[in-house]
């Protein structure tokens, strides 16, 4: 920062013919004497000068000394702003928490310390000017805006505006935040008619609906700190280095979302599978000069000292349920109507939790609604929806997933689950990845849609959304070494073993130009003997060093922690192996034709369709013909002259065992259950049967898979039996219930036993 930024200002002056009256945010007499002086240098006169109350101390005192200017044509208004900065290390002036352990916040010094800065460190302060405008000019806009508050107040928040934009230029883009939020939004006529609106129809008074109404706002709203922004990154900085090594990303990619925030609100929709996403998408945002996003986040996370830290980065907080209460649903369609009009960012997880399989859930459509509907009225041309990939080489939430999985509670969010949350961390854990995919524009995407039809439009939206994350999701070294150790079934493996199946993984992933978070080399066995050693640090698989070499298997918990990894990239091999269990069913089949073999694979996709997001048919259709194309180039032509089996003999090592069937296995179990079922449904009671029931057919039958055993998949098959009517037993004749739930269960069963053929093909 140069002495010549520090001192000058283009806006310092008004136009010819116009009379400056300068405007004073300071919060001390000291402020307001080292404007006067500079001014008093630059313009070599006294002009006139209003102090107005301090963006930065004193909020609660009024503006009426905006009506001691001069009330003529030629009156124009300049703010002036005095900055203090702190010192500047390794090119940045951010705060760090030992600024803060010694002195205070160095950007609102105290009397002693800001006169010292004035006198010796002329270069940690800064003094300037906001563009100007005509008094007469801004007593237009304030008769033409929504703001019911006084003409004082409007010009004094102008001002404030004003100075925020240079002072960004000095400061950094990162600190671009919003001021006063809630004040600007309760001065708003259209939030004052809702209210008004809202308390006839719930035949209260004005007041009363106000008040809760500002009670709504303030529950909701973040309250973001330049101050609490450092301090949050470099802490964050601090807590994910303890586990992980680095948080990756392609800089290029973040510069093009940033360029699209300049004329659009930007929605960021990250993946959600660990407690550190929001943390690390943050700093990146941090560390590329970028603001925090506006956060959504749950009410549960709303506890001392989390909640208000959270709030003043950017976090603003939700009910898990607020359905029937219109206000507070008024309230928080204007907090982000605000919000969207004033182009900041947004992000939450269109997931609604964290995943515990490791897999993307299905879509939650609450707030999209909300951020289209603001599109609709108005509130911006176009919002720019910017799916995200967070991923990991490893995640320390994963044995937590693995105990849910078995049936264990969730444990509650408390100043003791987050110490060990943090003390988790103290052990490596790889690098943290993010990777964007490709934006979609909401003007664009809505095209002719009928806004008659809303709910169809922000489903099929939100369901694009999720399928670029995937698209986007790059697969890792541990996710590729947990498919061959699941491919294995808990019997014991050399990573000379194991790197045999690794190497047609990989070649499988280079022929598709799927992302990956590194060269993979994973055809070398020291590769995955060092994925293999990470792994085991966590005891997430088990191993055996005798007679000169190491062998690596999965016990059944340890089954559902890495299918974690794997299930991250499944989705990639999702099409091949509905492919090879289409073939192995027309084996059987007297039409084996290229008909029949898509009218099987779209009986798995409906299968499968809690579990994966797939495209509609036609393109569903194409996309399993294509892939087989890739390493069975004419395979319609040999499905017709050769058969089904030379199709699958070409293909190789077969994917469906790993990637399919321990869905199938799950879906059995929950077909089973649902076919001996002889008492009334209730979800709790039948979960603990299902899980139950596959721990016996574990030790029965060791072709179960052990990650079977898993409320998580029991609940997708639920989800099916659901959509298929075979759970409530109202609206059916027992005898019909119980023969469609026999035929489910057969059904899988059908499939489930193709899947384990094939895996003895290789």
């Amino acid at each position: 920062m140069t002495r010549k930024h520090l001192k000058k200002s283009d806006h310092l002056w008004a136009p010819a013919g116009a009379h400056p009256v300068y405007l004073l945010d300071v919060a001390t007499d000291l402020e307001e004497s080292l404007l006067l002086d500079w001014l008093k240098r630059e313009t070599g006169s006294t002009p006139t000068t209003l102090r107005i109350r301090s963006s930065r101390r004193g909020r609660k005192t009024n503006d009426d000394v905006i009506e001691d200017a001069p009330s003529k044509p030629s009156t124009y208004l300049i703010p002036l702003r005095v900055l203090w900065l702190p010192p500047e290390r390794e090119g940045t002036r951010s705060v760090r928490w030992s600024d803060l352990l010694r002195l205070g916040d160095p950007r609102d010094p105290r009397f002693l310390r800001a006169r010292l800065i004035a006198m010796f460190r002329k270069n940690r302060m800064a003094l300037i000017a906001g563009a100007g405008r005509y008094l007469s000019d801004l007593e237009d806009d304030y008769e033409q805006s929504e703001y019911h508050e006084s003409l004082e107040s409007f010009v004094t928040r102008r001002a404030w505006r004003s100075l925020d934009v240079e002072e960004r230029k000095l400061r950094g883009n990162r600190y671009k935040t919003p001021t006063f939020v809630a004040e600007a939004i309760l001065s708003r006529s259209s939030f004052r008619e809702d209210v008004g609106r809202i308390a006839i129809e719930t035949g209260t008074t004005y007041e009363k609906a106000e008040a809760k109404a500002t009670a709504y706002l303030h529950e909701i709203a973040a309250d973001t700190s330049p101050l609490a922004i450092d301090l949050i990154a470099n802490a964050i900085h601090k807590l994910y280095r303890q586990g992980y090594g680095e948080i990756r990303y392609d800089s290029a990619e973040i510069q093009r979302v940033a360029e699209m925030g300049q004329a659009n609100p930007i929605v960021f929709l990250p993946s959600h599978r660990s407690n550190l996403d929001r943390l690390s998408l943050q700093f990146m945002l941090w560390e590329n000069d970028l603001p925090p996003n506006h956060t959504a986040g749950g009410i549960n996370l709303n506890f001392f000292p989390i909640g208000p830290l959270l709030r003043r980065t950017g976090v603003f907080f939700i009910r898990r349920t607020f359905r029937d209460n219109e206000l507070y649903k008024m309230v928080l369609q204007h907090y982000l109507d605000y919000l969207i009009e004033k182009r900041f960012s947004l992000e939450w997880y269109l997931e609604g939790g964290r995943s515990r399989s490791g897999r993307l859930l299905p879509p939650k459509l609450g707030l999209l609604n909300y951020v289209i509907d603001a599109q609709r009225r108005g509130k911006a041309d176009d919002i720019v929806l910017v799916p995200v990939s967070i991923a990991y080489d490893q995640i320390q939430d994963v044995p937590d997933y693995a105990r849910e999985a078995r049936g264990k509670s969730k444990e509650s969010e408390s100043i003791s689950w987050l110490v060990r949350s943090v003390r988790s961390l103290r052990r490596r854990y790889g690098d943290i990845h993010i990777t964007f995919g490709e934006p979609i524009s909401t003007r664009s995407w809505r095209g002719d849609t009928s806004i008659d039809e809303p709910t169809i439009d922000v489903q099929k939206l939100a369901f694009e959304v999720m399928y670029r994350i995937s698209r986007a999701t790059p697969a890792t070294p541990t996710a590729i070494v947990s498919i061959a150790l699941l491919a294995a079934r808990g019997q014991a493996a050399t990573a000379d073993e194991l790197s045999v199946h690794c190497a047609d993984l990989q070649e499988y992933i280079a022929a598709r130009d799927i992302p990956t978070t590194e060269p993979l080399r994973l055809d070398d066995p020291g590769r995955v003997s060092l994925a293999l050693q990470r792994l085991a640090e966590h005891e997430n698989v088990s191993s055996h060093e005798a007679l000169g070499r190491i062998v690596y298997w999965c016990e059944d918990e340890q089954m559902i922690r890495i299918s974690y990894y794997r299930n991250m990239i499944v989705h990639y091999f999702i099409n091949r192996s509905i492919a090879e269990l289409a073939l192995a069913k027309l084996e059987s089949s007297e039409d084996i034709s290229v008909n029949r073999f898509n009218e099987v694979a779209l009986e798995l996709r409906d299968l499968l369709k809690f579990e994966f997001f797939f495209p509609e048919k036609e393109e569903f259709i194409e996309l399993v013909s294509s892939d087989l194309e890739v390493d069975v180039p004419g395979w319609k032509n040999m499905l017709l002259t050769s058969g089904p089996g030379d199709v699958l003999s070409k293909l190789g090592r077969k994917m469906a065992p790993w990637a399919l069937l321990p869905f199938l296995d799950a879906y059995q179990i929950v077909g089973d259950e649902l076919e001996s079922l002889d008492h009334p449904y209730a979800e709790d009671r039948f979960l603990e049967d299902c899980l139950d029931r596959a721990i016996m057919y574990r030790i029965e039958d060791a072709t179960i898979s052990g990650e079977s055993a898993s409320q998580v998949l029991f609940k997708s098959a639920l989800k099916l039996a659901d959509n298929r009517g075979l759970i409530e037993e109202s609206d059916v004749a027992p005898e019909s219930l119980r023969e469609r739930r026999a035929q489910f269960a057969g059904d899988i069963r059908d499939f489930r036993r193709l899947a384990d053929e094939l895996g003895a093909r290789h």
